[in-house]
């Protein structure tokens, strides 16, 4: 059954009809289908389509935008086509790192966690640490899940993690930022880690532990005793400048680009040294070159060739001579795009 409401909802979210896409939650619902059925297996899996699609540049980025508008507004009026639940299992603060602006994610689990019967306060997109820490004084809740969607977002989710601990309350962390395993919620020092909105559910019928004292940001990072990630964070900016003027001689085409080319080439190069930036925070390289290796096939779907990313990286290899974290980073990216680089 969730079959032909799926592909209901993935037509009438790519033809632009709002007025359609709530007629199906509405009819399947009304057929029968369980609210979390719809909500996840329905809605949800219609916008990782929705994503999938725009990545293979099936979809424009208004058409992406426009889909994912849709989806949001089935979401925000779903719960009044839904019978108040009766059940009280506590109350959750779901609420976006500070910077994130994907929101869905926290949208999702929000209602899935209405339907069960707990009390939930919706925070939205990015929601800065001491606003969340300041509802949290103020309500009660008995755990904040936490929403991240973008890697880049991790210093901040660790902030705002250690924040809410400090208030004493929990933490369950979710969305891609955290890694397919959670590696990340792990080592950012949250209570629990879930990959999905059912099992970020099934986790909170259970009281999370309590969160540790004592405790400080710095313990779970060791490795940012180096200053690298503090000296290329506040550099970025100057970084990005340098790699586009050497990108210039470089990349002689370049010369001809049109105002919009070079503003592409500037976002995906603050992109580049963003990801290296938080790679160097989390002491992961495989964030960054997973990251670049991700940037290669969007590149390829659009017929641009994953080898221009490489006098790039080269650039900025270059530009951090003093920085061996960043260099071994750089090399192990460099190396999976497939070039040779010389010390």
């Amino acid at each position: 059954m969730t079959a032909e409401y799926f592909e209901r909802l993935w037509q009438a979210v790519t033809a632009g009809d709002e007025y359609a896409a709530g007629e199906v939650v509405v009819q399947a619902l009304g057929a029968g289908l369980d609210a979390e059925s719809v909500l996840l297996d329905v809605v949800a899996a219609v916008q990782r389509k929705v994503g999938h699609e725009w990545a293979a540049n099936r979809l424009t980025v208004a058409q992406e935008h426009a889909a994912t508008a849709i989806n949001d507004r089935v979401l925000a009026g779903f719960g009044y086509v839904l019978p108040r639940p009766r059940k009280h299992r506590g109350r959750i603060a779901v609420a976006c790192v500070d910077g994130e602006w994907h929101a869905m994610p926290a949208r999702l689990l929000a209602e899935v966690l209405k339907v069960r019967g707990f009390h939930v306060d919706y925070l939205g997109a990015q929601v800065p640490a001491p606003h969340l820490v300041a509802h949290l004084h103020r309500t009660g809740p008995d755990a904040v899940a936490l929403s991240a969607s973008l890697a880049t977002r991790l210093p901040a989710a660790h902030a705002t993690i250690t924040a809410c601990q400090a208030a004493a309350t929990p933490v369950i962390a979710g969305g891609a930022a955290f890694g397919p395993d959670g590696r990340y919620a792990r080592l950012l020092g949250a209570d629990a880690w879930a990959p999905d909105a059912r099992e970020a559910a099934d986790l909170l019928t259970s009281p999370l532990p309590r969160p540790r004292t004592g405790h400080q940001p710095l313990d779970d990072l060791p490795h940012l005793a180096d200053q690298e990630y503090t000296l290329v964070s506040r550099t970025s900016d100057a970084l990005v400048k340098a790699v586009l003027a050497g990108l210039d001689d470089r990349v002689p085409a370049m010369r001809g680009y049109t105002s919009r080319q070079r503003q592409h080439t500037a976002e995906d190069v603050a992109h580049i040294v963003e990801y290296l930036t938080v790679s160097l925070y989390v002491g992961d390289e495989e964030l960054f070159t997973g990251f670049l290796a991700w940037t290669a096939e969007i590149l390829s779907a659009r017929q641009v060739p994953a080898g221009s990313l490489l006098p790039a990286l080269e650039l900025l290899r270059g530009e951090l001579h003093d920085f061996p974290r960043s260099r071994a980073m750089i090399d192990a990216a460099h190396a999976r795009l497939g070039g040779t680089l010389t010390a």
